[in-house]
């Protein structure tokens, strides 16, 4: 998390950098889409990258399961209606794609050690934006909500388990979500820079048709987690 914190920062003290020297040769700068946060409703796109992540609860102490991250991407609409001069509704459907790799104690063979989890989420967030007063051209805010995602390579229908080399994950999950970010009001349009982690509030794990299963029978739950990085241009 540290290291998307550290680059969101890097871009933003950038661009607010870019927007004091402006300053500094116009003592009476242009105030860039003056009117834009005044309109009821407004749309935009989004990209971005994403990392996953589990977390594992285990019956007994048999050792963890090791998660092989990521980096995967991003890309969406934004619909955002107004609620007054410092609340947002927020819906962003997106598709985000991504890849762990698992490993499981106790094989001394990789075919049976390794299961790769891809992973193919359509994902709808609704999120609510507090933002603070706007500082010229740039405005910082907070975000949170709730979303849910259909995980459309989640072999939850396959008749094969583990035994088989398939690893099945639950194809729909609820998470909650909490970021921030900046606006910089920008000549043509507002571009926003942020972070979001996102935790999941429901069980993913399909446990292998064999109760006794290597794999899975330590398990108890299995929740994703993750964080999304997003430049969004409205």
């Amino acid at each position: 998390m540290k290291k998307y914190f550290f680059c969101l920062l890097f871009i933003c003290c950038f661009l607010t950098e870019g927007t004091a020297q402006l300053r500094i040769f116009n003592e009476d700068p242009i105030m860039n889409l003056e009117n834009f946060d005044k309109q009821t409703v407004h749309w935009g796109y989004f990209l971005g990258f994403n990392q996953y992540d589990f977390k594992f609860d285990y019956i007994n102490d048999e050792g963890d399961v090791l998660v092989a991250k990521s980096i995967g991407f991003n890309v969406g609409l934004i619909g955002n209606l107004r609620i007054n001069d410092y609340l947002d509704l927020r819906l962003e459907p997106g598709l985000y794609y991504n890849k762990r790799d698992l490993g499981f104690p106790g094989f001394s063979d990789i075919n049976d050690y390794k299961r790769e989890v891809a992973s193919t989420y359509i994902h709808f967030p609704l999120l609510l934006k507090v933002g603070t007063k706007r500082l010229g051209n740039f405005k910082p805010y907070l975000v949170g909500g709730v979303s849910g995602s259909i995980n459309l390579s989640s072999e939850f229908d396959s008749q094969e388990d583990n035994s088989g080399g398939t690893f099945r994950m639950k194809k729909n999950t609820l998470y909650y979500e909490l970021g921030f970010g900046v606006d910089f009001y920008l000549p043509y349009f507002k571009f926003s820079p942020s972070v979001r982690g996102v935790f999941a509030l429901s069980d993913e794990l399909i446990p292998d048709n064999d109760p006794n299963s290597p794999w899975t029978s330590n398990l108890n739950n299995m929740y994703s987690r993750g964080v999304f990085v997003n430049f969004t241009f409205e």
